[in-house]
C-alpha cells in the first residue's frame, strides 16, 4: 500500500470552508446552529475538474441501485472521498491519489474492510439535508485518521446512497487535500491502517476484479496491495472512475472470492 507522503498540493482558496470554521474540534456554542460549510470548486487543480463536473450532473440512479428508502428510514452518515497529490513510486512524478483506511477486524460492522473515512452524523453536525453530512465527513476523518480538516477544500457532494446490510444512508463528500497533513491510526480499536492509493493504480485493469460474496453478491472490486477493496467503497470508486473519464476497459469476468487472500 502507498502511504501518505508530505508533498504539498496546489494551493486553492485562502480558507477551506469559506465563512465556516476551520472544521476541527471547535464548534458552535451550546444550543447554537452550526455555521454553514462552503462547498467550492475555486482553485482546484485541472485534473480534478472532471470529478467536480461529474458530481454536479450525476443522478442517484447512475451511482447505485441501492437508494435511500422513500419513507426516510436509515441512519444518516457521510464519508470523505479525499483527493490528494502524491509522488508515484514508478516514475517519481506527481499524480492524484485517494485517502483510504482499513477498519479494525474486531468491529461488528464491516470488520477489516478498506473504506473511506466517515461515519454517522452527530446532532452537532447539523441538518442532514444541508451541510450536516459535510461537517460529519470532515469530523469523522479527523477522528479516524488525524487529518487536519483545515487543509481540505470540499468541492462537491454526491447523491445519497444506501447500504442495506447496515441501514446507513451515506452522503459521499468530495474533498481536495489542498494542504496535506500527517495521518495515522488514531484508535486501533476502530482503524487498522490509514493509507493512500494512486488513482492510476485503481484505474489499472490489472488491479480490477469482480468480487463474489458467499451469498452471491457480485460487484466491482480493486486489488490494493494485500487488501481487496469491495462493497460500497468499491462501488463508489467504480462510478467516480467512470464518470470522470478515468475508467479503462477491464475484465469483468475476472472474479475473486472475498477471502481471496486466505
Amino acid at each position: 500500500m502507498t502511504h501518505l507522503s508530505s508533498t504539498s498540493g496546489t494551493n486553492g482558496p485562502g480558507t477551506a470552508y469559506g465563512a465556516g470554521p476551520s472544521g476541527g474540534t471547535s464548534g458552535p456554542g451550546p444550543g447554537a446552529a452550526p455555521p454553514p460549510v462552503a462547498v467550492t470548486t475555486a482553485g482546484l487543480p485541472s485534473w480534478i475538474t472532471p470529478v467536480a463536473d461529474a458530481a454536479a450532473r450525476v443522478e442517484p440512479s447512475q451511482m447505485s441501485r441501492f437508494l435511500p428508502p422513500e419513507d426516510g428510514a436509515g441512519r444518516q452518515s457521510a464519508v470523505l472521498i479525499l483527493f490528494g497529490e502524491g509522488r508515484s513510486a514508478a516514475d517519481g512524478g506527481l499524480g492524484p491519489e485517494l485517502l483510504l483506511m482499513e477498519r479494525a477486524g474486531s468491529l461488528r460492522s464491516h470488520a477489516g474492510q478498506p473504506c473511506f473515512p466517515g461515519g454517522a452524523l452527530d446532532p452537532e453536525d447539523g441538518d442532514p439535508r444541508t451541510h450536516g453530512p459535510v461537517r460529519a465527513a470532515l469530523r469523522e476523518a479527523e477522528e479516524e485518521t488525524g487529518l487536519d480538516p483545515a487543509g481540505v477544500q470540499v468541492f462537491g457532494v454526491l447523491p445519497r446512497l444506501y447500504i442495506p446490510v447496515s441501514g446507513f444512508v451515506v452522503t459521499p463528500v468530495l474533498g481536495w487535500w489542498r494542504e496535506p497533513s500527517p495521518v495515522r491510526v488514531v484508535d486501533p480499536a476502530e482503524t487498522a491502517s490509514v493509507f493512500t492509493v494512486p488513482v492510476a493504480h485503481l484505474a489499472d485493469p490489472a488491479h480490477r476484479v469482480t468480487a463474489v460474496h458467499p451469498r452471491g453478491f457480485r460487484g466491482p472490486a480493486f486489488l490494493v496491495g494485500q487488501a481487496l477493496v469491495w462493497g460500497f467503497t468499491a462501488g463508489v470508486l467504480d462510478r467516480i472512475l467512470h464518470f470522470a473519464g478515468w475508467e479503462r476497459p477491464w475484465d469483468r469476468d475476472r472474479t475473486v472470492p472475498l477471502d481471496w487472500h486466505a
